[in-house]
């Protein structure tokens, strides 16, 4: 294995900043792009969900492609196409063109986990943990820089600006990966052979069911093409349910989902997932509507900040929350938290301070379940199947996102009674049922575990131990025993 330099711990985390911000370009934009290329809002959403739906899908394959002598070789193919990706949505004169574009640029949600597996690959196993800790601090933080540093661009310039500035900050985490990111052993980790069908079927299934979420209200939630869509994403789901559980290298181990905790975990993930874009996509519109608070884009990117900073210490004092509430509590008063957060923008959302204070509090709920989750389904499972249970975890979060950015459309169309653009009525009663799925998800994460998390952490250590094998497992990597010691 190639020793690291100086600049190799540096470089993993620049590289991880990037990435995060560059994966959260779109929202504040998409009243600005509609405007610029006379699209509709709700198509325009596509330059978001594009970007989350090929993350999806693309987190569990780059991981695979990545383990081992390759992952250095995937590093800079992937940061190429991203900075592909961020030309050709700066130059995209037409919808359709922005969205592969931006389609491209998803690929960065998939990079996380091998800036992980590469710290834990070069660096002593405590030293190892503390990257790993920081970098998915930072995978949090850079969402809510990429708001307010794009919108500051595009409001300076133009929206194309801002995916310039993607570009080039993309381009410049290539040279730095190919300057300082060693290569891996070849005895690093055993190969798989790649699950492409199963990437294609649930990549297909999901595309299917936003399609029919977003044209739905447009085409009739009766109609021919909405059923057949909905059809469409039923049977393909359903193939990907059993090619998963035929093949000996699935994409995902479905069978884990049978472990109360584990199943908890990822439904929760999926609700609040979808409630997190669906929160993040509307309060940057509604604050730019001339309608409503008419602000730039640049204070629609600020209004992200305090979710960021929030949800970053949350995440800290999690542990600390969860021994004292015990590990079954601690899912429920996240998602409680988030849905109070929701029903005050449903509620009020007619002010800016209004509109920090709902990220502030939606941050605190986030950072509390998001921290919780991976330490939930380590210890539900056995240490050979972690990698393989957070592999599920990481998709069904990510698919949450993409529901959640074409869930917002579909729910403003529905409520905004054919208005050329949404009423504040709208806005008002999609935050509410966002706020009602919160409290939900906060039920089911109470009554599907039943008694097996009943007992409380046995020690300070053993929480911070979960959390930490749960951020390796993200990394697609196995805890060994080294790291145990």
């Amino acid at each position: 294995m190639t020793a690291p330099g100086r600049a190799f711990v540096p470089s993993l985390l620049a590289i991880g900043l990037v990435v995060s911000v560059i994966s959260s370009l779109g929202a504040p934009l998409i009243p600005t792009i509609a405007q610029d290329l006379h699209a509709s809002l709700g198509a325009t959403q596509w330059s978001l969900t594009a970007t989350l739906l090929v993350g999806a899908v693309a987190s569990p394959l780059v991981g695979r492609l990545g383990d081992g002598p390759r992952r250095r070789q995937v590093l800079l193919v992937c940061l190429a196409l991203v900075s592909l990706g961020g030309a050709i949505s700066a130059l995209a004169g037409t919808l359709p063109v922005l969205v592969g574009g931006r389609a491209l640029q998803g690929l960065g949600l998939a990079l996380m986990p091998l800036t992980m597996a590469s710290a834990r690959d070069h660096l002593p196993a405590r030293r190892s943990a503390e990257v790993i800790a920081l970098l998915s601090v930072i995978g949090a933080a850079g969402v809510g820089l990429g708001y307010p540093i794009t919108g500051f661009i595009a409001e300076h310039f133009d929206a194309s600006a801002a995916f310039w500035f993607g570009a080039i900050a993309s381009g410049a985490a290539l040279v730095v990966a190919a300057a300082f990111v060693p290569h891996a052993s070849p005895s690093v980790h055993d190969h798989a052979p790649l699950d492409l069908r199963g990437a294609a079927l649930v990549g297909g299934g999901v595309l299917a069911l936003l399609l029919a979420l977003e044209k739905g209200a447009d085409w009739g939630w009766t109609s021919g093409a909405t059923i057949g869509l909905l059809a469409l994403a039923l049977a393909l789901l359903a193939l990907w349910t059993l090619h998963e559980l035929r093949i000996e290298h699935p994409l995902v181990e479905l069978r884990l989902v049978r472990r109360p905790a584990v199943l908890t975990a990822n439904i929760t993930g999926l609700v609040l997932g979808s409630a997190m874009y669906l929160g993040i996509s509307l309060v940057t519109q509604v604050v730019q509507l001339p309608t409503e608070m008419d602000m730039t884009v640049f204070a629609a990117g600020l209004t992200l900040v305090p979710l960021s900073a929030l949800s970053t210490l949350a995440s800290r004092l999690e542990p600390s929350v969860a021994r004292r509430t015990g590990p079954r509590a601690t899912l429920p008063i996240g998602s409680l938290v988030i849905a109070a957060g929701m029903a005050f923008f449903a509620l009020t959302g007619d002010a800016l301070w209004q509109a920090f204070v709902t990220m502030g509090i939606v941050g605190i709920g986030l950072g509390f379940t998001f921290a919780a989750m991976p330490g939930l389904i380590v210890g539900a499972v056995p240490s050979h199947e972690t990698s393989s249970a957070m592999s599920f975890y990481q998709v069904t979060r990510y698919v949450g996102f993409s529901i959640g950015s074409g869930l917002a459309v579909t729910l403003l169309r529905a409520f905004d009674g054919g208005a050329e653009l949404p009423t504040s009525a709208a806005y008002s009663k999609t935050f509410l049922v966002g706020a009602i799925a919160c409290v939900a998800a906060a039920a089911l994460a109470w009554v599907v575990p039943g008694d097996t998390l009943s007992a409380p952490p046995s020690s300070a250590h053993a929480d911070e131990r979960a959390a930490e094998e749960g951020e390796l497992a993200a990394a697609g990597l196995q805890v060994l025993e080294r790291d145990r010691a």
